[in-house]
């Protein structure tokens, strides 16, 4: 499937800003699964591209005068196969993704929750952790507005309810109290239904010998409509746009991001 992608951020500030550095992942990551066709971005002035550590393309855009709005826009076109079959280990150790964060430190409740899996993901680890992706749905039903981009998987949980970004820290956290490596995976997902989409988040575990996808929100593989940007240990190694600044004030946020087939 061929999958046409506009993706447009825009950041307005109270004040004026006198100096920011943005680190942009809106190129769609090096994969089996995906071929981009063609790919673009449009910032307001010329930027540094670089591979972070986790092999993401990273396009680091830095404004030294003042300024009170960024405008950032990913176009292009991602052909992606119908079905994902995983990925190998490529240049990063597994075992790294075992590493907690504060975004993904599992607290009692969630060791507890997971505890019963454990022998099941020990001796048949596919369907234990695709289990374990469908009980963390089960227990947390897909709710926005209740959590934000700085809430852990521990408050999450204990909410009881999340967006695909909670999910995906909750799914990462379990895994790893059960010794499974896991990581964060950014990016899109088409569904017929719907071309409007925010940016999705998924998650990847290790299992025997490659990276397998969870899809937690939708409680589904990944294939056929998703298209991977970055990973990382958490949301904020992967995340599309991350950035500091020197003034401004407040801020406000606005992103849309339109997922259409092409023929």
């Amino acid at each position: 499937m061929r999958l046409s992608v506009v993706h447009s951020t825009r950041y307005q500030y109270a004040a004026q800003v006198s100096r920011s550095t943005q680190y942009i992942r809106l190129t769609p990551y090096a994969a089996a699964q995906q071929r981009i066709v063609d790919w673009s971005l449009e910032l307001p002035s010329p930027c540094v591209t670089m591979r972070d550590a986790f092999d993401n393309l990273t396009h680091v855009l830095t404004l030294d005068q003042p300024h009170e709005e960024i405008r950032l826009v990913a176009r292009g076109t991602v052909e992606v196969s119908d079905v994902d079959d995983g990925e190998p280990a490529g240049r990063i150790n597994p075992k790294v993704f075992l590493r907690d964060t504060v975004l993904t430190e599992p607290d009692d409740a969630i060791r507890e929750f997971v505890e019963p899996m454990r022998a099941v993901i020990r001796s048949r680890p596919l369907i234990g952790v695709s289990d374990l992706m469908n009980a963390v749905l089960d227990r947390m039903p897909y709710k926005k507005g209740v959590t934000s981009a700085d809430t852990s998987a521990a408050q999450s949980f204990a909410a009881g309810v999340g967006v695909c970004q909670d999910h995906t820290h909750v799914f990462i956290a379990a895994c790893r109290a059960l010794g499974v490596p896991a990581r964060y995976v950014s990016g899109y997902a088409y569904s017929p239904d719907r071309e409007v989409v925010a940016s999705h988040a998924w998650a990847e575990a290790w299992l025997a010998t490659r990276w397998v996808s969870f899809d937690i929100s939708n409680a589904r593989s990944v294939g056929g409509g998703h298209i991977k940007l970055a990973i990382g240990l958490d949301y904020l190694d992967a995340c599309p746009v991350r950035g500091v600044r020197l003034g401004g004030g407040g801020e406000e946020l606005a992103t849309a991001a339109k997922v259409s087939p092409l023929s």
